[in-house]
C-alpha cells in the first residue's frame, strides 16, 4: 500500500516506523517529513493542500494519515475528500474539538459530558468577576492554537489575571488569545487517553501518561511534552468504562448531532478526581511523545487500523497490544521552550549492547540532514523508546538509549514515569 503521511515530528515518525515493521511492502511519503524520515520514505515539499491531493491521485496513494492539528484545523480532510482519497482524521467542522477550546467546552456543556467548572468570554471585567469565585490555583486557556503551550495556571488571583489581561491583549498568543476560558483547578492525576474512532465506532487504546513540565519533579514551564509512558497502572477497567460511557459515547454521538461525524484521533485529556474522570480537554491527533510509546506497543496492523478508521469499517478488527511497557524519553535542544536553539550534529553510538539493540529505538524528530549528517534543529529533537516487562525495566532501558546520543545542549527529564514507580 501507498501511503501518505502528514507531518514532520516525533509522532508521524512513530507512526511510519510501525507501518514498516509489519513488513507488509508498504511505501511511504511525507509531506514534509524531517531529515530522518527520507529514511523511511520519500519527503515531499508540496504546501498547496489540493496540490497534495493532485499528488496522491496521480501517485495511486491509497491512504493519507494526518498527524498535526494545524492541517486538520485548516480543512485538509475536506480537501482530500473532495478529490476522492481515503483519509484518516477529522473533517475540519470536527476539528474544532481542538482548533477552539471554547467550542470544545461548550460542547462538553452542552452533552453532560464531565468537565471543570469555566467561563469562556472576551472581556476583561468578566474574566476577572469570574477569576474572584474561584480558589487557587486557577486555569486560564487561550482559545485557539498554540502547539500546546496556551495554558496557564496561576498560583494566585493576581498571576490569573496578569495572564488574562495578557491574552485578550494579544500580548501572550496574538489572535488565539483573543478569548479565553477560565476554569476551576482540578486536583487529581492527569492521563492521557485516545480513541481511534471512525465517526460511530471506535477503539481505545491503553492510558498513558504524559510529563509537561520541562524540569525534573514537574518543575518549570510547560512544553509540548518531555516523555511519556504506557500503559499506566493508575488505570483499570472500571475507570476505563466510566470514560467509554460519560466521555467517548456522547461525544462520538453528539458530533453526530452536530453533523460533523468525528473520524480519526479522539484525544482525551482526562482528570481523575477520587476514581472519576473529568474532562481537560480534547486533542483532535495523536499526542506526541505519547503516540511514539503507543505505537511500538500495537501487535496488530498498525495500517490495517487507520484504513478501516478511515472507511467507517472499524468494527470489522480487533486491535492487540503487546504485555510490554513502554517508556519515551525526549531529548530537546538547548534553548527549549524559551527560544530557538542552533543547530547541533548528533552523534549517536554505534549500538554493541543486545539488550539495547532490541528492546529500544529512536524516533526522531526536529532534525535536519545535511551532507549525510543528522543536525537538532531546535525544539524536541528525538524520543529515545524503551520496551520493557516492567515499567522500571522499559525506563531503565530507554535510559540506556539517551547514554548513546550526543549533541550540543542536549536537554532531558531523569524521572520519567515517576508517578508509576513511586
Amino acid at each position: 500500500m501507498k501511503i501518505l503521511i502528514l507531518g514532520n515530528g516525533g509522532r508521524e515518525y512513530s507512526i511510519a516506523r510501525a507501518i514498516l515493521n509489519e513488513k507488509k511492502g508498504h511505501e511511504l511519503f511525507f509531506q514534509p517529513g524531517n531529515g530522518a524520515t527520507n529514511t523511511l520514505g520519500t519527503n515531499l515539499d508540496i504546501k498547496d493542500y489540493n496540490q497534495l491531493a493532485e499528488f496522491a491521485k496521480e501517485n495511486a496513494i491509497e491512504l493519507t494519515i494526518v498527524g498535526p492539528e494545524a492541517p486538520l484545523v485548516a480543512g485538509v480532510v475536506d480537501v482530500f475528500k473532495s478529490h476522492g482519497l481515503v483519509v484518516f482524521g477529522p473533517s475540519k467542522q470536527a476539528a474544532q474539538l481542538e482548533g477552539s477550546k471554547v467550542y470544545m467546552k461548550n460542547f462538553l456543556a452542552k452533552y453532560n459530558i464531565p468537565t471543570a467548572r469555566y467561563i469562556e468570554t472576551a472581556s476583561i471585567e468578566d474574566a476577572f468577576k469570574f477569576t474572584n469565585t474561584l480558589s487557587t490555583p486557577i486555569v486560564v486557556k487561550a482559545d485557539g492554537l498554540c502547539g500546546g503551550k496556551g495554558v496557564i495556571i496561576a498560583m494566585s488571583h493576581d498571576e490569573a489575571k496578569v495572564a488574562i489581561s495578557e491574552m485578550l491583549s494579544g500580548k501572550s498568543f496574538g489572535d488565539a488569545g483573543k478569548k479565553v476560558i477560565i476554569e476551576e483547578f482540578l486536583d487529581g492525576y492527569e492521563l492521557s487517553m485516545f480513541a481511534v474512532c471512525d465517526g460511530e465506532d471506535y477503539i481505545l487504546l491503553p492510558a498513558a501518561q504524559d510529563h509537561k513540565r520541562l524540569q525534573d519533579n514537574d518543575q518549570g514551564p510547560n512544553t509540548g511534552g518531555m516523555g511519556a509512558y504506557a500503559p499506566t497502572p493508575l488505570v483499570d477497567e472500571t475507570l476505563y468504562q466510566k470514560v467509554r460511557e460519560r466521555i467517548i459515547r456522547p461525544t462520538l454521538d453528539g458530533m453526530q448531532k452536530e453533523g460533523a461525524p468525528f473520524e480519526g484521533v479522539l484525544f482525551i485529556g482526562v482528570m481523575v478526581v477520587n476514581g472519576e474522570p473529568i474532562t481537560l480537554e480534547f486533542n483532535v491527533r495523536f499526542g506526541d511523545p505519547e503516540c511514539e510509546i503507543l505505537m511500538p506497543l500495537m501487535t496488530s496492523s498498525v495500517s490495517d487500523m487507520f484504513y478501516k478508521a478511515a472507511t467507517n469499517r472499524l468494527s470489522e478488527i480487533e486491535v492487540a497490544f503487546s504485555s510490554q511497557y513502554a517508556v519515551g524519553v525526549v531529548m530537546a535542544s538547548e534553548n527549549y521552550p524559551y527560544s530557538n536553539s542552533k543547530p547541533a550534529e548528533i552523534i549517536v553510538d554505534e549500538v554493541h549492547h543486545e539488550e539495547i539493540e532490541k528492546y529500544t529505538h529512536i524516533s526522531y524528530a526536529g532534525v535536519s540532514m545535511e551532507d549525510e549528517k543528522l543536525y537538532a534543529d531546535g525544539g524536541r529533537v528525538l524520543v529515545c523508546v524503551g520496551l520493557g516487562d516492567t515499567i522500571k525495566q522499559a525506563r531503565d532501558r530507554a535510559y540506556m538509549r539517551c547514554g548513546q546520543v550526543h549533541f550540543a545542549g542536549k536537554k532531558l527529564r531523569t524521572d520519567i514515569a515517576y508517578q508509576a514507580l513511586a
